[in-house]
């Protein structure tokens, strides 16, 4: 199994990312091998200064950069040999098996819908964040910023997508879908999502339980919980801060630890032929690590071809 890592991606790179390239050859199955994509011959100098397992790191060339403050197409589109750009070149050509970057996430969107492209039957791919709950695993929430603005069959694909990664990652047999919403009753929401709670309601694979409210994303109400892209990445992000704010002041818990970006790595963008992770931008090493953990369970399920024969 092939692994991608952009390693000019993130606030630290490439430091950061190697270090953290070298932690997940160090950790993960004897069948995966990291690819670090990026400027040659600085990989190769910071790969030379770590200590660690570097036998199953490979490097592929790569002497342009998309930073974080350019536009996403216009960069995707004029720096063919970004470190980006290659390593969707590498996925689509399956050359690799997945791709993930720390780098510019509206560039790694632009990659997923132009490069490798969404699949057939999917109107819009979305990314998925995590939730922890007080049980000690994680739901997922779907979208939490690839779709600002949803219609509503958007939504419903959400929560056939969501429940196809639930199902095949966390081993969960029939994951309960509950659409994020203002109040319980079906008859309560907006336009958007009184037009989604109808369509979801009548897809017969998954098992929805209807609205959810703000105050149950975290008591296990729902594994999957689908909402706009505006409100979920709202909600991801004033879950970051949680931890942050207890990590201030000293206290430890369990429970408010999941909230730390590093536990899961990254986010995948689901509905799309291939396997994306979008890392965030301070991503330390052990978050990096995490993020090579998530794609090889993605790969391994192959939830990217599950999903493909969802809508075929």
């Amino acid at each position: 199994m092939r692994l991608a890592l952009d390693a000019m991606g993130g606030d630290f790179a490439p430091k950061a990312i190697i270090e953290g390239a070298i932690l997940a050859s160090d950790s993960l199955p004897a069948d995966a091998e990291i690819i670090l994509i990026g400027k040659e011959q600085l990989i190769r100098e910071h790969l030379s200064q770590l200590e660690g397992n570097k036998s199953r790191i490979q490097i592929v060339h790569a002497d342009e950069v998309i930073t974080m403050a350019e536009h996403p197409t216009k960069a995707f589109s004029q720096k063919p040999n970004s470190s980006i750009a290659v390593g969707f070149h590498l996925l689509k050509q399956k050359e690799v098996d997945a791709f993930c970057s720390a780098g510019n996430t509206g560039a790694m969107l632009v990659g997923s819908m132009f490069s490798i492209k969404p699949i057939e039957g999917i109107l819009r791919p979305g990314i998925a964040g995590f939730m922890p709950q007080e049980s000690g695993r994680f739901a997922i929430i779907i979208d939490v910023g690839a779709n600002a603005d949803c219609k509503p069959e958007m939504l419903a694909q959400f929560a056939v997508i969501g429940s196809l990664y639930t199902k095949y990652i966390y081993g969960i047999e029939n994951p309960k879908v509950g659409l994020m919403n203002l109040g319980e009753e079906e008859e309560k929401g907006t336009i958007l999502t009184l037009a989604a709670h109808q369509l979801i309601k009548e897809i017969d694979s998954i098992n929805f339980v209807g609205n959810i409210e703000g105050r149950d994303l975290f008591n296990s109400k729902a594994d999957v919980i689908v909402c706009d892209g505006y409100t979920g990445n709202i909600i991801l992000k004033m879950g970051e801060t949680f931890y942050d704010l207890v990590s201030k002041r000293g206290f430890d818990d369990s429970f408010f630890n999941m909230f730390n970006y590093e536990e899961v790595g990254g986010s995948p963008i689901l509905g799309v032929n291939g396997n994306v992770i979008i890392g965030h931008g301070i991503s330390s090493p052990k978050a990096i690590k995490n993020m090579m953990h998530q794609a090889y369970q993605l790969t391994q399920a192959k939830i990217s071809e599950k999903i493909k024969n969802a809508y075929s």
